[in-house]
């Protein structure tokens, strides 16, 4: 069993072993299990360095404190059990007080806010048992609108400092917006906050819209879209909304779109005479370049992160399963092997593992497995989850769940790599196809 260190907060199966502060000073541990019991931390409200900035001190500690016990991994204490209060950033930190509620970590921090709209807020992670700052007290710098990216920033700073993991929070999730009763419902494109907040609605509903996904710079989504009464493939600006179809051969259907990971390029599904099989075109320009040719449905292709390896779905076998060639084409070979069919894989951003959809005995599941289809692993079950995709540290999957019945309602959620921390998603209503973005710049 793991004992808890200063500072150890709770780690995944699968990873890779991580620098975890103790006492005595930096030390390398093996990471062989979960530990379940979360990390209390304290996190008083930050202070306001003049009286407009006094409603945004509340608010930003308030998301740190969120992002922070979403994860699973972390407890915050409440503030009825605080003996110390902070008053003032530059004070010194009274640890005894904070040792004594059990506090093993105290984020403190401060907000001021110009008449020019322009906020600044600082903040310090403190390891108190050791009774030291953990790194270096940071400074963001931005808008009065931007003061819930900068919280996040805050939270993704404190998050990678305590496990070692790659942060994720100030991130974004495009996702297919759904209204009205199942055998009618209107679909639209939407993007939000990680968390649910700052929708922007990014199409109508007058035409159906599935499978958007976001580019490796975060800045233009692909998704497959129905206006025409058949598939297409569209590539639409962020910023300005503007959108292009990428057009392809008369007669044909295109769908299930996603870049390359230096964004130059598009793989993606394609219907011509019966066949369905998988392409890979320049956003440049040129002629698309046929990936595989098998009397067979081939589809939902994911790069891996070096660009290198292509996963994708077929029923060549007979059944739906996973496959992986080269990017150039060639020779697939098949890495899924259990009961049941499997589909829609996402090859992990850290590149260690591919996440799937698997329908198995009348339900569905979420799971991941190793690149050669060993370890697998399924996270999920329900009457039906599917479509997950990756945060950018490949350590969260989100996916979409819907319910039964006639009022049966899609909405998304996520869950670690570990299987633990299942969750609801905050949205607007019914939601579906998420596409998790890379960090914001």
């Amino acid at each position: 069993m793991m004992r808890y260190l200063t500072l150890l907060a709770a780690l995944w199966l699968w990873a890779a072993p991580a620098p975890v502060l103790a006492q005595g000073g930096p030390l390398r541990i093996t990471i062989d299990e979960g530990v379940i019991e979360p990390l209390p931390f304290a996190a008083p409200e930050f202070v306001a360095e003049n009286a407009a900035a006094a409603q945004l001190a509340a608010d930003i500690a308030r998301v740190v404190a969120a992002d922070l016990t979403g994860t699973g991994l972390f407890r915050e204490i409440s503030k009825d059990a605080f003996i110390s209060q902070i008053t003032s950033f530059a004070s010194p930190v009274q640890f005894a007080d904070w040792r004594a509620i059990n506090a093993q970590a105290l984020i403190t921090g401060a907000v001021s806010a110009g008449s020019d709209g322009r906020v600044t807020v600082k903040f310090r992670l403190y390891d108190v048992f050791a009774g030291q700052e953990l790194g270096s007290g940071l400074q963001f710098d931005g808008t009065q609108n931007g003061w819930r990216r900068m919280a996040h920033k805050v939270a993704d700073a404190v998050y990678s400092r305590i496990t070692g993991e790659a942060p994720y929070f100030d991130s974004r999730v495009v996702y297919v917006a759904e209204t009205g009763p199942k055998g009618d419902r209107r679909k639209r494109l939407a993007v939000m906050d990680y968390d649910g907040a700052n929708v922007q609605y990014l199409t109508d509903s007058s035409s159906i819209v599935l499978a958007p996904r976001f580019s490796p710079t975060g800045d233009r989504i692909l998704y497959t879209g129905y206006e025409t009464g058949f598939p297409k493939i569209y590539l639409l600006d962020v910023a300005s909304v503007g959108r292009r179809v990428l057009e392809n051969q008369p007669g044909t259907m295109s769908f299930s779109p996603r870049f390359s990971p230096d964004g130059q390029h598009v793989v993606y599904s394609l219907t011509q005479g019966g066949n369905t099989d998988i392409y890979m075109m320049s956003l440049a320009g040129g002629t698309p370049q046929r990936l595989t040719s098998a009397p067979s449905i081939e589809t939902a292709p994911s790069f891996s992160p070096d660009g290198t390896q292509i996963v994708f779905e077929s029923d060549r076998s007979g059944t739906q399963q996973l496959y992986v060639m080269p990017t150039g084409g060639g020779e697939p070979r098949r890495i899924s092997f259990g009961p049941g069919r499997y589909g829609t894989p996402v090859w992990s951003p850290r590149g260690d593992l591919i996440a799937f959809t698997k329908q198995s005995k009348g339900r569905f599941h979420i799971g991941v497995m190793r690149t050669d289809g060993s370890e697998e692993r399924l996270l999920t079950a329900s009457f039906l989850d599917e479509g997950p995709t990756w945060a950018p540290n490949g350590r969260v999957i989100m996916f979409t769940r819907e319910t039964q019945g006639a009022g049966g309602e899609a909405s998304l959620y996520s869950v670690d790599i570990t299987g633990r921390n299942l969750k609801r998603v905050r949205t607007e209503g019914g939601a579906s196809d998420p596409s998790w973005s890379p960090l914001q710049k």
